[in-house]
């Protein structure tokens, strides 16, 4: 697959309980990174984090998709009939994240760069 998902995310306002309830389900370990945030690494497929909403954000769930060039891929996504949501944005030093919406409004991200 020449741009695979590489990254998950769900998330909530009771970020603690999201991640009791899919450990307990799934049996799945997290690793908090701090107060809003836990990495998560199933023993297959990709990792991913749960992560707390805050404000008036609602909750959701999405998947990362692994591209080369975030401007290029957010053009192309308003090519198709999508909508930039979120610019290109840093993490860390050696990665960038994006979000768009699709034409059915579903919140898709983007990361490019090396993971550490």
């Amino acid at each position: 697959m020449a741009n695979p998902i590489v990254h998950w995310e769900i998330a909530g306002p009771d970020h603690e309980g999201l991640r009791t309830f899919y450990e307990e389900l799934f049996g799945w370990k997290s690793e908090a990174v701090d107060e809003n945030y836990a990495l998560v690494q199933p023993e297959e497929g990709p990792g991913g984090g749960i992560m707390r909403t805050s404000g008036g954000m609602p909750p959701y769930i999405t998947v990362y998709v692994q591209v080369d060039d975030l401007k290029r891929a957010l053009e192309r996504v308003r090519e198709l009939g999508g909508e930039p949501r979120v610019p290109p944005t840093k993490i860390g030093d050696s990665m960038e994240f994006a979000l768009f919406a699709d034409p059915a409004g579903n919140m898709v991200g983007l990361l490019a760069g090396t993971r550490t």
